[in-house]
């Protein structure tokens, strides 16, 4: 006998695109209302694959980090096309793993991703007709903290 539940679509996940995040020096907002609050400045960086873009300058990631050493990701930038078309990106997620190896990320060290969780969710804006496909999609993305910058890998759910 099947319930409603078993006749639901297992979600898979295709390759969409890959991303570089340049970024700047870390503001530390130290312990505010909400926790310990830090903010990181875009610089720029490259999106590749599916959609092919410079990231602007101007955008930042809001950060704030959780009393176990867990950090919540929330970030918010711009990229352009060579034709000339904005997408605005957000990505939320979470970065975590053992004690040990958040600080050495803290420290700036290059620390292989599997030692450590980071994943976000990605959604991206457009006024561009032609990348509205885009804008109807919800990725995932498998990230990797640098000590300049964020790279991910983001994985369209079908």
């Amino acid at each position: 006998m099947s319930t409603p539940h078993t006749l639901l679509p297992v979600p898979t996940l295709e390759s969409a695109f890959d991303v570089t995040v340049e970024l700047g020096p870390i503001e530390d907002h130290h312990s505010t209302s909400a926790g310990s609050r830090r903010v990181v400045p875009i610089l720029g960086g490259r999106i590749s694959g599916a959609v092919d873009a410079e990231i602007l300058a101007g955008g930042a990631d809001w950060q704030l980090i959780r009393p176990d050493g867990t950090i919540e990701i929330d970030s918010r930038y711009t990229a352009r096309t060579a034709s000339g078309d904005h997408l605005l990106l957000h990505a939320r997620g979470l970065r975590t793993g053992p004690p040990e190896v958040l600080d050495r990320l803290r420290r700036g060290e290059d620390v292989d991703p599997r030692e450590y969780v980071f994943r976000t969710t990605v959604q991206i804006e457009t006024a561009a007709t032609h990348l509205a496909d885009l804008q109807r999609s919800l990725f995932v993305a498998a990230a990797q903290r640098q000590a300049k910058a964020v790279r991910y890998r983001a994985y369209r759910v079908d």
